[in-house]
This record gives structure tokens, sequence and C-alpha cells, in this order.
């Protein structure tokens, strides 16, 4: 799955180095073996401090910015990759950051990050609090008057990343990119976003599959501690702690 994931990032015409940041757990061996059987840029650093690997990492592969991609969305549409990077580039050095996350109006999975390594160092050097440490970027985007931030809305207009789910965290996640796989990777590899809603649309039953865990986010156990509580997900969610 990682590395199905690995050949979509690479379809993305402005992905730059690809590198695949693991931890330095006797586990996440296997992970470094699969990059190197597949000739695949590889990292290790700290299991629990993602700000630190992924700085660390900036750092030794001489980046100028970073594009942050979570490794539990292997269905990530490249156009959306290209969309993010490119309206960083094109309105460069205006932000420090650019995300489609705030807020997220993309299905869930398909989660895109760009920051300048002058912004991941500030973070790197400031960076307290451990959601902080584990998620890389929340120190940057809780931090509007340190950092310029932008952010990519779908341009559909639409919102449905609260009501889908094409990451992974549970058995559920993985049976239904299983099935989203088997429909449409044998006569189009190269499958993105709209050939997805299109299956779903035609077979509703595989939206069900994961359903009941669409809108479930790691920042649901930190709502008392972020400050940016500025997009109505954020305050639906508050109001219903």
């Amino acid at each position: 799955m990682l590395f199905r994931m690995i050949e979509r990032v690479k379809r993305s015409s402005l992905a730059g180095t690809v590198v695949v940041a693991t931890s330095l757990m006797p586990d996440d061996n296997i992970i470094e073996n699969l990059c190197i059987r597949k000739g695949i840029n590889c990292f290790r650093g700290s299991q629990t401090d993602l700000l630190d690997r992924h700085y660390k990492l900036a750092v030794e592969f001489n980046a100028d910015a970073v594009v942050k991609i979570p490794s539990d969305c292997p269905l990530i549409d490249p156009d959306v990759i290209d969309q993010v990077i490119g309206y960083y580039l094109k309105h460069h050095p205006d932000f420090d950051f650019v995300s489609n996350l705030h807020p997220a109006t993309y299905p869930d999975g398909n989660d895109v990050e760009i920051f300048s390594i002058e912004a991941l160092k500030t973070a790197w050097e400031n960076a307290e609090r451990d959601f902080e440490r584990e998620h890389t970027t929340p120190y940057i985007w809780e931090n509007p008057l340190k950092f310029k931030i932008g952010n990519v809305v779908w341009p559909t207009g639409l919102d449905l990343s609260t009501t889908y789910r094409w990451t992974i965290d549970y058995e559920e996640d993985y049976m239904f990119i299983c099935e989203v796989y088997k429909n449409l990777f044998p006569d189009n590899p190269l499958f993105g976003l709209n050939d997805i809603l299109s299956l779903i649309d035609r077979n509703p039953e595989i939206q069900e599959i994961n359903r009941r865990y669409a809108g479930h986010y790691w920042y649901d156990n930190h709502l008392d501690e972020l400050n940016t509580i500025d997009d109505y997900k954020y305050k639906t969610l508050k109001n219903e702690a």
C-alpha cells in the first residue's frame, strides 16, 4: 500500500525529490528495505518527534521547501498535490505555509502541506507541546501572526472533507481502499479523485464500508489545546467536545 501511494505521489508533475521518512525503530526496517529494493529515498529519525525527523531530513536533502504528505493517504490524487504545490510556487514568497487543510474541503486522504525550510526550522526550534512535535506542522498553522499562511480549497466549491474517508487507521479503511483499487486500478492505474467519486456513486455500498469513521481526525483529542479554532469544522468539534 505504501508503494502504491509513492507511485501516486511521483505522478505529481511538481513533485521534487520524494523521500520516505520513517523511524529508527526495528519494526520499520521493512520500510527501509522496501525503499532500497524499489530505489526510493529513505530517511530515518525519531519515532515520536516527527518535527525533528522532517527538519533533519530537509537539511540532509538541502531542501528549500518541504511537502508533507501523510503515509496513510494511499488514494491521494496527484492533481491535488500539484494544486497545493503550484499555489505555493505561484505566490512565493508570499506564504511560509500552504495546505488544503485549513479549512479542509477535499475528501479526507488528500492531505498536502508545503512549507519553507525557514518556517520548518523556526518550528523545530520553538515547538514545545507534544502534539506539535508529533504532527510536524501545528506550531506553524497555530501561529498565524508569526507565519504567512495560505490555503487551497477544492475548485468545485464542494466540501466533502467530512463526508468521505480515504485514509487508513482502521480495518474498515483498509477494506475500503482495497475495493477502490480492485475496481479501478486494473483498467486505469492513474485513477483520480473523480474516478473514485464516480465508483462510489455507482456502488454506494463501498462507501458504507468505513462510513462510521468519516469526520474523525487526529486533533479530536487536542481541541482544548488548539488556539486556531477559526473554521467551522473546528468550531463544531469544539462545541461537541
